[in-house]
């Protein structure tokens, strides 16, 4: 596939007592799909104002071979609700992507493509990424470029299909089919906390081809605005491509959410030299 996991982790028992009320207010007569989707999206990828881990990458192809990418990822939001946001990826291993950065301007607004640019130390090579290249994959992996920087939900037509006893099941169809190569996605998202938890992609003719699903899901502790909070945070997830039998496990650990990274690291003249923040 094409390109290209709430936030991170005194009053912690309270918080988790008015976390639980919500989600058993969130009942599918009460929440249209669309603020179901808002909420999903928040926790996938906009819980704190920013956060920085590290990710190690497994993937695994069809004869069971192994490869591994060690990467840290900082990611910060740019004013006021779910919407603009720029992400840093510095590698560390394996050698012949040591030292490569891939930075996204995340634009909110429809008419208005990510900006994306990949560093490539070997060359000496700052390349700018299509949006048509959003959807390939990301260094190798069974994950692409827009599943590390997310998509938009702006982007889909969204149908609540099923509410179960765990899980809200929304039909996701893409605005803009001649520019992505799925025809649609189910989208299963945990009616407590609103985190998406498995991603299933469909071609034509209803062949599942792709799975992305949440392994574990933890909850991290942080401070928003002098008091203390957790966040619920996929720390481990897998991509599967069902067609070639690969698969990719991602992990993520020393999470940290709200410390304050300096928008300047997110431009790109620090592509080449990044600063200690990233490379840490």
């Amino acid at each position: 596939m094409k390109t290209t996991t709430g936030r991170i982790l005194c009053g912690v028992a309270s918080f988790l007592t008015l976390f639980a009320a919500a989600g058993e207010a969130a009942k599918a007569e009460d929440l249209t799909v669309d603020e179901i989707v808002r909420k999903a999206n928040h926790m996938a990828s906009y819980q704190g104002r920013d956060a920085k881990g590290r990710v190690r990458m497994v993937i695994t192809d069809k004869q069971g071979r192994t490869r591994e990418r060690e990467f840290n990822m900082l990611r910060r939001d740019d004013g006021k609700g779910d919407e603009n946001q720029k992400s840093f990826v510095y590698f560390h291993a394996p050698a012949d992507v040591r030292k490569m950065v891939y930075v996204v301007h995340k634009h909110a607004a429809l008419e208005k493509d990510d900006d994306r640019w990949l560093y490539m130390p070997a060359l000496d090579l700052v390349k700018r990424i299509a949006s048509s290249d959003k959807r390939t994959s990301f260094v190798g992996s069974d994950f692409l470029y827009e599943d590390i920087s997310g998509r938009s939900p702006a982007e889909d037509f969204h149908e609540l299909i099923e509410t179960t006893r765990d899980h809200f099941v929304i039909k996701n169809m893409p605005r803009k089919p001649r520019e992505v190569e799925f025809e649609y996605y189910i989208a299963h998202v945990d009616r407590q906390s609103f985190t998406p938890v498995k991603m299933e992609y469909f071609k034509s003719g209803n062949k599942l081809y792709r799975i992305i699903e949440a392994l574990k899901i933890e909850q991290i502790q942080a401070r928003e605005d002098g008091v203390a909070v957790l966040y619920p945070t996929v720390t481990e997830s897998v991509a599967r491509d069902l067609e070639y039998g690969s698969h990719t496990v991602m992990t993520f650990s020393n999470i940290r959410y709200n410390i304050g990274l300096d928008e300047e690291i997110f431009t790109e003249r620090y592509l080449r030299r990044p600063p200690r923040d990233a490379m840490r």
